[in-house]
């Protein structure tokens, strides 16, 4: 009986199939991958911090995709290499570290739609309210709105997990190579129609809702821009308003294909590499398009790039 119980608490990953000829290659491509999304992104977010000239609501905005990559690659990465080299029958992992995977996986999944989201409301009071902005985007206003990033996610998250744990569970294999939540309650023989129902919810809630917004914003922008006949501000409208939709479409076609692929157990196998190319992808391009489209932030490394050449010189 003993045994049954730490058996029901320990639960086997599938993992990935990955061929023992291509365990090597596939191990020191992730972890490069993991590495610059870590070095990029808190490289940009102490370049921010520590530049006054970058302390402007826009960059520090920012801060929040970054510090959010960072997190959201650390919960999914580390744990998929370390099972590189493992066989499938011997990838385990304790129930409640399942938990707390599933819970940061979908918090960084919800938290990267809620930031994207706060980043378009700022490039709206910038170009449709300019001589406002300053009032409008003070300091106050760049915690509470990140804070109402960082906190609706983190409550619809609870609810989300909290459902699936409080399932009993005749099962330990979690077919996927970290857990989910539709790993989570998957484990459970009892009815699961609540996790499904809630789980399509506010999937759907979280992508309809920004995607609205987001939408609306940048109408309401390109309405602005076709009627001023200043061409320095929608060159620059133009610049920040293309980096920001290009890492939102990256992110909005990364999350929609996992959906897809869950309605569809047959390609269980695409569904894998999907769920983890959302958590690597997104993360390892944002900071590149950023540090690399946006003039000021692009300016800063080149200084700081040639500056150290100078004094190793």
């Amino acid at each position: 009986m003993e045994n049954q119980t730490f058996n029901m608490d320990v639960l086997q990953l599938e993992g990935l199939k990955v061929d023992p000829s291509s365990s090597v290659p596939a191990f020191i491509l992730l972890l490069l991958i993991y590495v610059f999304i870590m070095v990029s992104n808190i490289g940009l977010v102490v370049l921010i911090t520590t530049e006054r000239s970058l302390h402007q609501p826009m960059y520090l905005l920012f801060c929040n995709m970054s510090i959010n990559d960072v997190f959201g690659a650390t919960a999914v990465i580390p744990r998929v290499l370390s099972d590189v080299f493992t066989p499938s029958a011997d990838r385990y992992i304790p129930y409640i570290d399942c938990v707390i995977q599933a819970f940061c996986a979908h918090f960084h999944g919800g938290t990267s739609h809620t930031v994207l989201m706060i980043m378009a409301f700022d490039r709206y009071v910038a170009i449709c309210n300019p001589l406002r902005y300053a009032k409008i985007m003070t300091h106050r206003m760049v915690v509470m709105l990140s804070v109402w990033a960082w906190g609706v996610a983190f409550l619809l998250i609870v609810v989300l997990i909290g459902l699936s744990v409080r399932l009993s569970r005749c099962r330990r294999v979690v077919p996927n190579p970290f857990c989910d939540n539709a790993s989570l309650f998957k484990l459970s023989c009892e009815n699961v129609i609540i996790n499904h129902i809630y789980g399509l919810f506010s999937a759907m809630l979280t992508m309809s809702v920004s995607l609205c917004s987001v939408t609306l914003t940048y109408l309401k922008i390109a309405q602005v821009c076709l009627s001023s006949k200043n061409k320095t501000m929608n060159r620059r409208a133009l610049q920040t308003c293309t980096t920001h939709l290009t890492v939102y479409i990256i992110l909005l076609f990364s999350g929609t294909i996992i959906i897809i692929l869950h309605r569809f157990p047959n390609l269980s196998d695409h569904r894998k590499m999907a769920s983890i190319l959302f958590h690597v992808v997104p993360p390892s391009m944002n900071a590149v398009i950023y540090g690399l489209q946006i003039k000021a932030v692009r300016e800063k490394i080149i200084i700081i790039f040639n500056r150290n050449k100078k004094s190793q010189k």
